[in-house]
């Protein structure tokens, strides 16, 4: 049964996106979170639904899942800061500050209540962070082909890593690499991560020619186990509220050892959170163009 649409009260005003210099009009908001610009677009009516990309990925990597869920959901994409069309954040990313900013994210669109959260990827992590430090704000969980680490104990201090993520990004931005190569690596990651054909997103060149989304990306991954290794920590002392989880796990259709294995650590994993386990195939690790009917169906169904 679909609950009444949800109200949007007294949103946070639009901001001039002056990180920004684009010719045409930006879908959404530039919506200051934290002390951020961010951008936030926000579609549909009904329970509020956030989605949240992996590393690197942008708002519009979920817009054939925004379509689907628009007319039963209010959907909100946003995208982290340097990355997509949001100005960088003065600190590299954590696990806690990636979780409170899904809260602050949710206040700035006036809406106090729950939503469930989609987190794809390494968002996965700051899903399951959100719904273990704000338990009442948390309505659901959807993880799409979630990040799953079993014991992340990460090698080097994160100043050190940081530090040196921080020279590679600006060693490559001094050489160029952006402006040259940026927008032809997302997509030939898209077609890695992929098992369809999806031709390349009219927004891919603004945001990927730029030195602020490559500097994001490499901070992205180079804290990535720092951030496993925060959830692992957070687990004991932080129960999962009592609400529904659906685990995604994407699968090529190939008989591949790796991906037979990559479905059971899905599987493991879901049970270990108490959730429901679901298949999207042929899919790679891009669902959310791959099969868009599959996230949009483990979000209407959860109960």
């Amino acid at each position: 049964m679909n609950r009444p649409p949800t109200r949007l009260r007294n949103p946070t005003p639009t901001l001039t996106p002056t990180h920004l210099r684009l010719p045409t009009p930006i879908p959404g908001r530039i919506l200051r979170i934290d002390g951020i610009p961010l951008h936030v677009l926000t579609e549909g009516a009904g329970p509020v639904c956030v989605l949240s990309g992996g590393l690197g990925m942008a708002w519009f990597d979920w817009d054939a899942v925004a379509a689907l869920l628009a007319p039963h959901r209010t959907v909100v994409r946003f995208d982290r800061p340097g990355l997509g069309l949001s100005a960088p954040a003065p600190a590299a990313p954590t696990l806690a500050a990636e979780a409170h900013r899904i809260a602050r994210l949710l206040d700035a669109v006036g809406h106090p209540g729950p939503a469930t959260v989609v987190g794809h990827s390494l968002a996965g992590f700051h899903a399951e962070a959100f719904a273990r430090l704000h338990p009442d704000r948390c309505a659901g969980l959807v993880l799409v082909d979630g990040s799953v680490e079993a014991d992340p104990r990460p090698r080097l201090p994160r100043p050190v890593r940081t530090a040196w993520a921080n020279g590679v990004a600006t060693a490559l931005s001094a050489a160029g690499i952006p402006r040259a190569l940026g927008p032809t690596a997302r997509r030939l990651i898209d077609r890695a991560s992929t098992v369809g054909s999806h031709p390349p997103h009219p927004w891919v060149r603004a945001g990927y020619r730029t030195s602020r989304v490559l500097r994001a990306c490499v901070l992205e991954n180079a804290t990535y186990p720092y951030q496993a290794a925060e959830l692992a920590a957070l687990r004991p002392g932080h129960p999962m509220p009592a609400v529904p989880v659906t685990v995604l796990a994407a699968y090529d259709g190939s008989e591949a050892a790796r991906e037979l294995r990559w479905l059971e650590r899905q599987r493991a994993f879901a049970a270990e959170l108490g959730g429901g386990f679901a298949v999207a195939a042929p899919a790679g690790h891009l669902v959310m163009a791959d099969a868009p009917e599959a996230v949009a169906r483990a979000v209407l169904t959860q109960v």
